[in-house]
Order: structure tokens, then C-alpha cells, then sequence
């Protein structure tokens, strides 16, 4: 009878642990752990949000791995969030960041074997976040505002799911288009996005696709036998050659020695991923089915086996060859091709050139919203597209470095979904920059992020503060403004974040040469008209105040500050001012001298914090309470 008793009680032990981890309910989905996949789930995971990620391979990572595009485009100066964590992974691996600048194509070069793995560490540490490998979504409904997916794995066995928040991170936005959600495909017109790089008709031309190759040294002849239909002359001018008579691109006719370091990674090994006349390849994959698109990249890939082939016998690359210690497919060749352009959602705001350009000059101020940072140059491939000398030339248009809003994450019209990777919601033109990797993890993490706080509010993902998703940027390491001003690490980093993005202090954004750059200008001397920004948050103020290029004197700027914390209901402590002084260890404490940008924006943060008091709406705008104010003391 006693083991009878002992029998049932493990049952029921049992029969609880099951239901109460049961893998058919989750926090956040996640469909592709892909570059913004993998970090999402991170993101969300670190947040509390118990989360899935659904992967078709065997491996994590998207374009920067199973693509094996493993050579980072931008933003290493503004090593933003997760997108800097990897960075670090990286270097430790290796042995420091030079180690990282094996080719003169990036700062950031490695095997994407290795950044595999170090994602996989990654998510292995993640108690709230699993992986389900070698699976496929087969199924997905919406019910009661939640989300059920089939999910087919490895073995043809189906899961059901059921999720609160669902996060698309496919490479071509499949996800997205099962929902319903509304999408543009290919170059609009300039008359409909105001770009005047844009096209003047709209067109459904995409970007080209590689099928990368990871070639390693044999140290012996491993030339590969002549693919079937081989043509020389499809590769002629990749570099200069005996074999170059007549290029596409004159300005471009590279040593074929700088042509293989391009993407020189360590241990030996190159990444061929060469946009001059080389493996490029057009075609347009994005509405045909699963089985057309594998029928269309076994041509993609015999592209990039012909200029393999290339290399080794009529470059003379001949000890060059598939390395046998990447990639576990039957070719070694990646598991997918670099996708560079996807469907591109309609969200609640749509990012264009302009943005980027003039952020502080359009209409819907999104430069207040921003949740992550690039400064790459618009960069589109369209060579191998027949017909391309008549398209805009997007090869590295200059821009300066930019902040990406949160509302292009959004879709208008479906509840419960976030769109990251490369479909969010941009004009084609800026995808040419919004597309690379730094900036699409940086997506993910705010992907992971906003999803984080809907499921902990119970809100609507439309309805999560626009600043509570900014703050879990900043406190995950992640940039909202491109300043290059103060380093992640630096005491006034925040505060400076922060009041950049309420418009109150503007920065300044230029392109130079390569390098896209935005400053808060942190060590100028402020000027009185600088201050204009107060008047949109705070519209009570003098606008007399904002009159002149005159300096303003730390004395002044504290009357100032006073003056509208009476009028918000705040009292301020004396003796407030040089206590921040001490704590941000600011120099030459002297109420006479005239105050530094940057000590006038820490002052506004640290004693109005209107970053957290004035809350704006997705397009940026500030929204208006009504009602009686109450009296606080500022910390």
C-alpha cells in the first residue's frame, strides 16, 4: 500500500514538473535565429519573457554566419548593445580587437564557424530562452490575442505553440506576409518617398543575392573541376587581369592580391563575397515558394562555384579552395545566401533618406524615438542586374550617421506582431544602409525589448512607452544618437543620450569620406539659440532666452533650470547643482564661467529628467497631459 502511495505521488510529480514547463506556451516567439533573431531572443530573454526561437538550421547568426557575410559593415566606433557584446566575444576569442582586421573590408573579420558558436554561448547562458533547431513553421493563427504555431522539427513531428508576442526575423519577411501585414517590394518612386536618389518610376528590382564561399589554404593545388557553362568572361574584370578588356566599373579595377584580402579572415581563410563583377547574382526571391526559391539558388550557387573556379585557374589561386571545416553541408557551401533586401513592411513610421539626412528638419521629429544606430553609407548591388546602367548609382551615397525609430518596427495594421531583420519599415533607398549587421542586431535587441514590455505590462505592443523601450537600449549598452562625443562607458554617456533625444540639445551630422559621423559637440561652449529645443518641451519658457549666439554662465543656466522645475512642481535642492558636479566629476566648479554643452545637458537631465517626465508619441511628438501638477523633489 506504502509503494502504492509512493507510486502516486511521483505521478502527480511528474504530471505537475510537466505542465508547468511545458514547452506549448511561451512568452515571445520568434521565427529565425537569424542576425535580429538571435538577439531578440537574447534581449527579451534577459528582460524576463520566456521565448523561443525557431530556426531552420542547425545554426544561429543569419548573414553573419549561415550566410557567412563574417565581416562587419560600420559601426566600430558606436559598439552598440549586443552587436558590441559579440564584438567583445569576438576579440577574446582571437586575442584583442586587431586581431579582428585580418582584410581591408572591415575592422571585424572572423570565421563564421567561430561566430556560431559564440552565439550559441550567448543563448546557452539564457535561462528564459530555448532554441528549437532544424525547424519550420507550418501553421500560424491568431486567437484570443495570442498567437498558435505548428511547428514541424527535425523528425516531421509537429509542436503547437502558443505565444503572446510573436517576432518575425525571417530573412525575406515570410512572416510577416502570412499575418496579412501590408509590404512594398522594390524601388518606389521619388514623387511618392521625396528622395531624390530615388527612381523616378517605382520598379520591383531588389537587390542582388551572394551565394558566399569560404575558401581556406591547402597549401596544394585543389582545383575544382569546370562547372557546366562556365564563361570566363562573366568574371573578367573582377580584378585587374589578363582576361580585363572592357570593365563595368573602370574606377574599380582592384590588384587580384587586393581583391582575395578583401575579406581575408584569421586562421587562413577568405570570405568571397566580391561585388565587382564577381559572385554577385540577380535574382528576385522574395514572393516565389519554397520549393521555387531552391530551385533558383541551386543557380546562384553554381554562379559563385564558376567564380571559385575562376580564381583557382585563371587567377591562379590554385591552393584556395571550399574549406572542409565551416560549413557541414554536402557542397561547403553556406546553409543561405546573403539576403540584402526583404519585403519592407508599412509600420507606424516609415524611415527614409531624408531622416537620415535632415533629422532635425522634418515634419515627425522620429529622431526623439530611436532605438539603434548606424553609419554606413547607402550601399546598393545591382550589377548583376541586366539593365542596371539605368537605375540610381547607390554605390555608397554619404549620409551621416543616423538613429533608427522604433515605430519602423511596428506593423499599422496587425496586433501582436514586431518585424526586425531587414524587413522593417524603410524606403528602399535607406535599406541600402539599414540592412547591414550591426544595425540589424541592434533591431532584434529592440525587438526583444519592446516584446519584453508588452508581455510584462499586458499592453498592446502599440502601447508600450516609446521611452521605456529607449531605456532598456541604454541600460542594455545600446545607443539611441550616433554621438561619438562620449564612449558607452563614460559617466555623462547616458545623460547625453538621454537629452539628444529630446530634442532640447541637437547634434551635428556630416559625412566624411567613409566615415559618416553625428557630435554632440560635448566640449562647446553653449550658445543661447542652441536652447530652442526647451521651448518645444517646456513651452512656458521666455523665448527671449533663446535669442543671440551670447554664451550662458553656469549661474544663468541654473536660474534657468530653477525657474522651470518651480513652474513643473519640482523643488529644487540648493547646493543640487555642485553635488552633479562632484558626481559626473565635471571640472572647474565656478558659477561665473560660461557652461559646456555637455554640463547643461547633464544638469537637465539630472534635475528636470525630461526624457522620462515628457513622454512622446511614436512619430515623436510630445504628448500633452492635462491635469494638476505635483510636487516633487528632485534625487
Amino acid at each position: 500500500m506504502r509503494n502504492y502511495f509512493l507510486g502516486l505521488c511521483l505521478l502527480f510529480a511528474l504530471c505537475f514538473t510537466a505542465c508547468s514547463h511545458s514547452d506549448d506556451s511561451v512568452d515571445v516567439l520568434i521565427i529565425g535565429g537569424g542576425a535580429s533573431g538571435v538577439t531578440a531572443g537574447i534581449q527579451s530573454a534577459r528582460m524576463g519573457a520566456a521565448t523561443l526561437i525557431v530556426e531552420e538550421t542547425e545554426w544561429l547568426g543569419g548573414m553573419l554566419t549561415s550566410a557567412g557575410v563574417s565581416a562587419v559593415d560600420g559601426n566600430y566606433d558606436l559598439p552598440a548593445g549586443l552587436f558590441g557584446e559579440f564584438r567583445e566575444h569576438l576579440a577574446d576569442y582571437y586575442g584583442g580587437l586587431d586581431s579582428l582586421k585580418t582584410g581591408w573590408v572591415s575592422s571585424v573579420l572572423f570565421e563564421p564557424s567561430v561566430g556560431n558558436k559564440i552565439f550559441h554561448e550567448m543563448v546557452d547562458v539564457e535561462k528564459n530562452l530555448k532554441v528549437w533547431h532544424n525547424a519550420t513553421l507550418v501553421k500560424l493563427e491568431r486567437e484570443n490575442n495570442a498567437w498558435i504555431a505548428q511547428i514541424q522539427m527535425k523528425d516531421n513531428t509537429i509542436k503547437k505553440i502558443h505565444a503572446k508576442i510573436l517576432i518575425d526575423g525571417t530573412e525575406l519577411g515570410d512572416i510577416a506576409k502570412m499575418c496579412g501585414v501590408k509590404y512594398d517590394v522594390g524601388m518606389e518612386s521619388r514623387h511618392d518617398t521625396k528622395e531624390d536618389i530615388a527612381p523616378e518610376e517605382k520598379n520591383n528590382i531588389v537587390q542582388d543575392i551572394t551565394y558566399v564561399a569560404i575558401l581556406k589554404d591547402y597549401g596544394k593545388d585543389v582545383t575544382i573541376s569546370c562547372p557546366e557553362g562556365y564563361n570566363k568572361d562573366e568574371f573578367a574584370c573582377a580584378c585587374a587581369s589578363h582576361v580585363c578588356i572592357t570593365p563595368k566599373e573602370p574606377d574599380r579595377v582592384w590588384s587580384k592580391d587586393m581583391m582575395i584580402t578583401y575579406g581575408k579572415l584569421p586562421n587562413n581563410k577568405y570570405m568571397i563575397n566580391w561585388p565587382i563583377e564577381g559572385n554577385d547574382y540577380y535574382v528576385n526571391l522574395i514572393e516565389m515558394t519554397r520549393e521555387e526559391r531552391e530551385e533558383a539558388l541551386k543557380y546562384a550557387k553554381h554562379y559563385t562555384l564558376c567564380f571559385v573556379y575562376f580564381l583557382q585557374h585563371e587567377l591562379g589561386f590554385n591552393t584556395l579552395g571550399l574549406a572542409d571545416d565551416e560549413y557541414p553541408t554536402a557542397d561547403k557551401l553556406p546553409f543561405i545566401p546573403y539576403h540584402r533586401e526583404s519585403r519592407r513592411i508599412h509600420g507606424l513610421v516609415r524611415f527614409d533618406l531624408n531622416h537620415a539626412c535632415e533629422p532635425f528638419r522634418q515634419s515627425q521629429p522620429l529622431y526623439r524615438t530611436c532605438i539603434a544606430v548606424g553609419n554606413y553609407p547607402v550601399d546598393h548591388h545591382h550589377t548583376r542586374y541586366h539593365g542596371y546602367e539605368e537605375l540610381p548609382n547607390l554605390y555608397f551615397h554619404p549620409i551621416p550617421s543616423y538613429g533608427l525609430p522604433v515605430g519602423t518596427l511596428i506593423p499599422k495594421d496587425v496586433e501582436g506582431l514586431i518585424v526586425a531583420e531587414k524587413s522593417i519599415s524603410v524606403s528602399n533607398i535607406i535599406n541600402g544602409t539599414t540592412r547591414l549587421q550591426p544595425m540589424v542586431m541592434q533591431i532584434g535587441q529592440a525587438a526583444g525589448a519592446l516584446a519584453a514590455l508588452a508581455v510584462k505590462e499586458n499592453k498592446n505592443i502599440r502601447e508600450v512607452s516609446v521611452r521605456e523601450v529607449q531605456n532598456a537600449i541604454l541600460d542594455g549598452k545600446g545607443y539611441l544618437l550616433p554621438y561619438l562625443d562620449v564612449e558607452l562607458d563614460h559617466p555623462m554617456f547616458k545623460s547625453l543620450q538621454r537629452i539628444g533625444s529630446t530634442g532640447i540639445l541637437k547634434g551635428i551630422g556630416k559625412s566624411v569620406d567613409w566615415s559618416n559621423q553625428m557630435w554632440f559637440r560635448a566640449d562647446t561652449l553653449l550658445l543661447a539659440n542652441e536652447l530652442k529645443g526647451l521651448g518645444d518641451v517646456y513651452p512656458f519658457v521666455n523665448k527671449q532666452i533663446f535669442e543671440g549666439n551670447n554664451t550662458i554662465s553656469i549661474q544663468k543656466a541654473t536660474e534657468l533650470i530653477r525657474e522651470i522645475a518651480e513652474k513643473e512642481g519640482f523643488e529644487m535642492k540648493e547646493g543640487r547643482v555642485e553635488e552633479i558636479w562632484n558626481e559626473f566629476e565635471l571640472k572647474d566648479f565656478d558659477m561665473n564661467r560660461n557652461i559646456l554643452r555637455s554640463e547643461m545637458a547633464i544638469l537637465i537631465d539630472q534635475i528636470l529628467d525630461p526624457f522620462n517626465n515628457k513622454k512622446v508619441d511614436i512619430t515623436g511628438q510630445y504628448i500633452q497631459y492635462m491635469g494638476m501638477k505635483t510636487k516633487r523633489t528632485t534625487i
